[in-house]
């Protein structure tokens, strides 16, 4: 059983809780807890024996925490998720092949493309495909029309695997923080559009990856995870963009781990990960 808690924090509250599990018999299997002493925010994450009724557990729980306390019990163990791709395939691929083994921690329900190109390689693993052309069409009823696929599915989570449009606000509100971005940059550092172009012509030495939650800035969302590795003299802007693909794929898929095993928290513009 899992437990995750977001709250005010205050003085004894791990006691407290852990006072509550033991006078229900329910033994600590793991637990990780963090204080935002700037924010003055608990986070904390148990995993539990099971046993205990799930409602009035989280009751109980409640009692001793400070009002307007976030506590989830149990979070879905199998995440849905909808993909949404444009031309690239790396990321794509690398989700597909772990959905099908049952190694991705969810399950893929869809993937939706503003290209055809990837269709193909969704076909081979008997995944749902919907092309949604932006061409020839306005921006709100190309994500009218996205919306109303995704409504189909009732995913948790949206992941942007190499997805380059940018969505606007409304969009992104209706599906806050539950939409999920991998950027081939080492965010902050060269947001937008060609970052690797940007890094060669700026001659650095390290290039990386930064997997975030989709806010209104562009780039700017809370970050779940980021790797880099380092580049020389040597590397063409091409070669940074094969380089950069794979530290993609693998930033993504860490990040993904983490979000759909309830490792994150969210707290304004920033994240609690308990990796």
């Amino acid at each position: 059983m899992i437990i995750v808690i977001q709250c005010k924090d205050q003085v004894g509250l791990v006691a407290s809780i852990s006072a509550i599990l033991a006078k229900h018999q329910l033994n600590i299997i793991s637990m990780r807890e963090h204080v935002d002493k700037v924010e003055n925010m608990f986070f904390m994450r148990l995993n539990i024996d099971d046993g205990k009724d799930e409602l009035l557990l989280e009751n109980y729980i409640k009692e001793v925490l400070p009002p307007d306390a976030i506590v989830s019990i149990n979070p879905k163990p199998s995440k849905k998720v909808v993909v949404m791709v444009s031309k690239e395939y790396h990321c794509l691929a690398d989700i597909l092949i772990r959905n099908y083994f049952g190694t991705f921690g969810a399950t893929v329900q869809c993937v939706i493309g503003n290209h055809a190109i990837l269709q193909g390689i969704c076909e081979r693993f008997d995944m749902p495909y919907y092309t949604v052309s932006h061409e020839n069409i306005s921006k709100p009823e190309f994500e009218e029309k996205v919306a109303a696929i995704i409504d189909q599915y009732n995913p948790d989570y949206i992941v942007l695997a190499k997805f380059m449009r940018i969505l606007s606000p409304a969009i992104v509100a209706k599906f806050s923080m539950r939409i999920i971005n991998i950027h081939h940059s080492f965010l902050p550092a060269f947001i937008g559009s060609n970052p690797y172009r940007q890094a060669f012509e700026r001659g650095v030495k390290l290039i990386g990856a930064t997997a975030h939650f989709v806010s209104d800035e562009l780039d700017e969302g809370p970050i779940i995870a980021q790797q880099i590795i380092p580049v020389n003299h040597s590397f063409t802007a091409a070669d940074m963009v094969q380089a950069g693909k794979e530290i993609e794929t693998a930033v993504l898929a860490k990040a993904l781990k983490l979000v759909f095993e309830d490792r994150v928290f969210v707290y304004k513009n920033k994240t609690v990960v308990f990796e």
